[in-house]
């Protein structure tokens, strides 16, 4: 029949929490559940569905940039990099420096980051984060969101992905042979 702890994903029951769940979408005062890799809106910075990869085991959150320049004021300068496939798309931006800080990577290395605060839309909730500004060219995802953007507000269920909608892809027409 299955371990317990099926039977109990099985009912609906999100991980961390005691009752069944009626709904991935979470009402005021309520946690939602996501999976451990969603697309989130950036609204104040006109980023609508970067990929974020969801890793508890992160403290703070990143974001895939170029181009970084300090300006004075505690300001900085720098594009955000959407997606690194066939059609990359940059965002120029500027924003104040909330913070710099030495962060410790998952290789275990040590690296100076500039932090700066923005709005993230995820479940059809906005919260307010400081985000690091990092290289990720070489990540799948071009965001990550560390523990601490996500707690009091969502539960991860490590076992799903998308649960807030997959980003849709145009369909190529087909083409014909021997038509050119």
């Amino acid at each position: 029949m299955g371990s317990a702890a099926d039977r109990r994903r099985k009912a609906g029951y999100a991980q961390g929490l005691d009752s069944p769940t009626k709904s991935r979408k979470a009402g005021k005062g309520r946690v939602a559940l996501i999976g451990w890799r969603e697309y989130v809106d950036l609204p104040e910075w006109g980023i609508r569905k970067i990929l974020a990869k969801v890793d508890t085991g992160a403290r703070s959150s990143a974001i895939d940039v170029s181009h970084v320049e300090e300006l004075p004021g505690d300001r900085v300068r720098f594009e955000v990099i959407s997606d690194r496939g066939g059609r990359v798309k940059r965002y120029p931006l500027e924003a104040p420096i909330t913070r710099r800080t030495r962060v410790r990577s998952s290789f275990g290395t040590t690296h100076d980051r500039i932090f700066v605060e923005v709005t993230v839309r995820l479940a059809e909730r906005e919260f307010r984060t400081e985000v690091g500004l990092v290289d990720r060219e070489n990540m799948i995802c071009r965001m990550l969101l560390g523990r601490k953007s996500l707690e009091k507000l969502y539960r991860v269920d490590p076992g799903r992905c998308y649960l807030h909608g997959k980003r849709r892809h145009r369909r190529r027409p087909r083409r014909v042979k021997g038509t050119g």
